[in-house]
């Protein structure tokens, strides 16, 4: 798996060899009901998605802490009050060892309005140099026993104190982690993740006053659908965001310590578009370390900013929503979508959205190219209904806005399984996508989010 496509195609085709794994009628489906405190959002039994999210400081002061603490004021979070204890840390990608100070904090557990197949964690935080944190998931089975404590992610914003990196190799036999996605080994079996529980572990140079802050942590549980084609959806909204183009094939051969350079950097790419949509960029502090006369040096920075050492990749969902929250005032989340319309809505909201599909080439009327997996904009739709997206895998920037078919694109995205150029049944990723945001949004935009379980 050292390759952004090759991985993702080993998830999807666990996810394609559980045939009819969406019309099993688990007993766990019936006998599971969210939590009194679920934030699950409201169409979750409908959708098959259930999102919940801490980021209030009542959120963190409910969790089990041991030796952090939650911090109120404009945008609450979760910081290192007294450390637990301290522990050695050898990083796999450097061989460098060191001793680091920890906290913990420990989520409430969170019963699943959807009994689920897939779990993908996202979190927000600041990291200043000197400190980082680890993201991990323990849940419960539809038949009472319990996974492990997984490690769904070793983060911090920079590379200088570790690698960032997703962990390989954890599996009960049951459900695997594929870099960052929770995934049941045999969904077919009915067997389901009914809920969970997330822990932080925020680390920082021994004898300093230095802290992670956390501002947002969660997961996105679903119940994968076995689809080849969704239902068809009218146009409801005819709205295009002006949202920055970037286009990673400027890139082809830059820094290709981070994933080979810009062939593969769709993810990189449409971030950064987002993020400079909502008016951030990043400082010429931040760049120095980019070579003079390199085009959008901000894709580079991106790039290196969401690599993640084990996957060999910038492609890592959550690491690229983190990567969205660290410029001031942001949020952002890895989440999976039911259909066009509830795109529409976050569009129609001002909200642009980062998608992430699969097809071969011809599917996709004017692509030109065919796909294992890659990430799209979605910045908008014609009156006629048509997705407009800044498709970052084209010649240059001003190539980069594209109108795709609305029926094709809409299967193509929330398909689960599909055939490729060789007729073989391939996995799709079924809706998933990026949202970032500000902290303080619009009413209308809060609205939308919110029924999106995303607030």
């Amino acid at each position: 798996m050292t390759r952004p496509t090759s991985r993702r195609t080993v998830l999807a085709a666990a996810i394609a060899a559980a045939a009819g794994a969406g019309a099993v009628a688990s007993a766990a489906q019936a006998a599971a009901a969210p939590s009194g405190t679920s934030r699950a959002s409201s169409r979750a039994a409908a959708s098959l998605v259930d999102n919940r999210f801490w980021t209030t400081y009542s959120d963190w002061r409910c969790g089990t802490a041991d030796g952090t603490r939650a911090v109120a004021g404009r945008r609450a979070g979760l910081v290192i009050s007294a450390p637990a204890g301290s522990t050695g840390y050898t990083d796999p990608h450097t061989g460098t060892s060191a001793t680091w100070e920890y906290a913990t904090w420990t989520s409430p557990v969170h019963r699943s309005a959807v009994p689920a197949t897939e779990v993908i964690a996202s979190w927000n935080a600041h990291t200043p140099p000197g400190t980082w944190i680890q993201i991990e998931l323990r849940g419960s089975y539809s038949d009472g026993t319990d996974t492990p404590w997984y490690v769904m992610g070793r983060w911090a914003a920079g590379d200088a104190d570790i690698r960032r990196t997703s962990v390989d190799d954890q599996t009960d036999g049951r459900s695997t982690i594929w870099t960052d996605t929770f995934s049941l080994d045999d969904p077919a079996s009915g067997l389901r993740l009914v809920s969970y529980r997330l822990r932080l572990t925020l680390y920082r140079t021994p004898g300093t006053r230095l802290t992670p802050t956390v501002h947002r942590i969660g997961a996105m549980a679903s119940d994968v659908p076995d689809r080849f084609t969704v239902p068809a959806t009218e146009p409801r909204v005819a709205r295009e965001l002006a949202v920055p183009r970037y286009s990673q094939n400027v890139h082809v051969g830059e820094y290709p310590e981070y994933d080979n350079g810009g062939e593969a950097w769709c993810s990189p790419t449409s971030s950064q578009m987002i993020i400079e949509y909502w008016g951030r960029r990043p400082t010429e502090e931040d760049l120095a370390w980019v070579k003079p006369g390199i085009a959008d040096p901000q894709v580079c920075h991106a790039a290196r900013q969401t690599y993640d050492h084990q996957y060999e990749g910038c492609g890592n969902w959550p690491f690229n929503a983190a990567y969205a929250s660290t410029y001031r005032d942001m949020s952002a989340a890895v989440t999976r979508l039911g259909s066009l319309t509830e795109l529409e809505a976050l569009i129609g909201a001002g909200i642009p959205v980062i998608t992430s599909q699969s097809f071969f080439k011809g599917e996709l009327t004017g692509a030109g190219y065919g796909t294992s997996g890659h990430l799209m904009t979605v910045i908008g739709f014609t009156a006629e209904g048509d997705v407009i997206a800044n498709d970052p895998a084209s010649p240059d920037n001003e190539a980069v806005r594209h109108v795709y078919r609305r029926r094709e694109w809409e299967n193509i995205w929330l398909r689960t399984k599909r055939y490729d150029a060789n007729g073989a049944v391939r996995g799709g990723t079924g809706g998933v996508c990026y949202v970032y945001w500000p902290a303080l949004p619009t009413a209308r935009q809060r609205l939308v989010l919110r029924s999106l379980g995303l607030m």
